[in-house]
């Protein structure tokens, strides 16, 4: 899938509106506590700086459900860019009217301004036409490289298409290339690892790449849902009974296309959902009825990297446990060096972004696999199948 991009002519001396993703993380004292959603636009930035553009970004924080929430402004993501790119990042009250039209006729040329957060207003949510006519007003062209939110069909990712000459930026293009690589042209034996809470999140991840993988390998909390459906008792683990159905008719499909499905045989149980809960390893089959599993065992750990060890293509979405906490942290560890070390030996490693992402990032091993994706949910989409919203635009027939 080929995305259309910018030339320099295209945005030289030009006013850009460019859709990024600061919804960062925040210190309760009102400062960035994390970068990388910043750090992740900084080659479009300072590319269109380059460029001689006029450099306008909106975004959305958190969820002010279209309410002015003072601890939603992006006024400190504003200081933080600034410190980073070491020049002045401008920044207006408002998104649209008056307020946003005079902070970008302020612009030169390389200037860089951010607007206040899109969701004060409730029209952004509803694709709202007429809001993103006043988000567009005052551009020349728009960029979208919000790779994170392009599974939402809001007015400044798809409405404002409609309004401007409208490009894709380098990190939503790196996205969509690696992600078809693994969707669309994978190399056998591919294997999908999946994880996190709920079955109910990757049914139609399971449905679309069933036919494309050679096996998939299930931990987290949802690899309890396939337990039960094999008649185990999971004692106190999570489990979604109203999927049961779903998990025993892929076990079928699975076998009839010759697709491996490999669960834990052995799982780290405790008592409770706490970091200092007392831990034990047990056999899958054999939870106590007053445990719950939290991360999956050591035998486990070594069948799935001797699964991974052939493997020529990876997708991994989902925690293989709580690794949050310290004592249900070394499935998901485990899988991240693994794949670490098939990426040295040529393996095409993509981490879907979400909790594994953040998994990665945690153990170090970021840079170590061939991508990690910076949208949860816009991943989880594209892996179904589906056109995204924010992407659909873009795309070279």
């Amino acid at each position: 899938m080929k995305l259309k991009t910018f030339r320099k002519d295209d945005v030289a001396d030009k006013r850009v509106l460019v859709r990024v993703d600061f919804n960062v993380p925040m210190t309760p004292d009102g400062k960035v506590a994390d970068d990388t959603r910043i750090d992740a636009h900084l080659p479009l930035i300072r590319e269109l700086m380059g460029a001689g553009a006029k450099i306008a970004l909106c975004s959305h924080l958190g969820r002010p459900k279209g309410q002015v929430v003072e601890k939603y402004s992006l006024r400190p993501v504003a200081d933080r860019l600034a410190e980073i790119l070491s020049k002045p990042v401008a920044f207006a009250s408002d998104c649209v009217g008056p307020d946003a039209a005079k902070a970008v006729d302020a612009l030169g040329v390389g200037d860089v301004l951010l607007l206040e957060n899109l969701r004060f207003h409730p029209e952004e949510e509803k694709n709202d036409a007429a809001f993103a006519k006043q988000l567009a007003a005052p551009f020349d062209v728009f960029v979208m490289d919000a790779f994170s939110a392009a599974h939402r069909a809001h007015a400044s990712t798809r409405a404002v298409v409609d309004d401007l000459p409208s490009f894709a930026g380098p990190l939503l293009i790196r996205e969509i290339e690696m992600l078809s690589a693994a969707r669309d042209n994978p190399k056998n034996p591919f294997v999908l690892i999946l994880g996190g809470a709920k079955v109910s999140d990757k049914i139609g991840v399971i449905d679309n790449m069933l036919d494309k993988v050679d096996s998939i390998l299930v931990g987290g909390g949802m690899a309890f849902t396939f337990l039960k459906a094999k008649g185990y008792e999971i004692g106190k683990s999570l489990c979604e009974a109203d999927r049961l159905d779903f998990v025993r008719e892929m076990f079928a499909k699975a076998e009839a296309k010759g697709v491996a499905i490999i669960l834990p045989t052995d799982v780290v149980v405790a008592g409770e959902f706490s970091p200092d809960a007392p831990a034990s390893v047990v056999p899958a089959d054999a939870i106590p009825s007053d445990k719950m599993g939290l991360d999956i065992g050591p035998e486990t750990i070594r069948a799935f990297e001797c699964a991974l060890d052939r493997a020529k293509t990876v997708l991994w979405n989902g925690p293989m446990g709580v690794f949050e906490m310290t004592s249900f942290e070394k499935g998901t560890k485990a899988i991240a060096v693994k794949l670490a070390e098939i990426t040295k030996q040529g393996a095409m490693t993509v981490v879907g972004g979400g909790d594994s992402a953040a998994a990665v990032a945690k153990f170090g091993y970021e840079k170590s696999v061939s991508h990690v994706s910076t949208g949860g949910g816009a991943s989880l989409e594209f892996f179904e199948g589906k056109i995204l919203p924010g992407v659909e635009p873009y795309i070279e027939k």
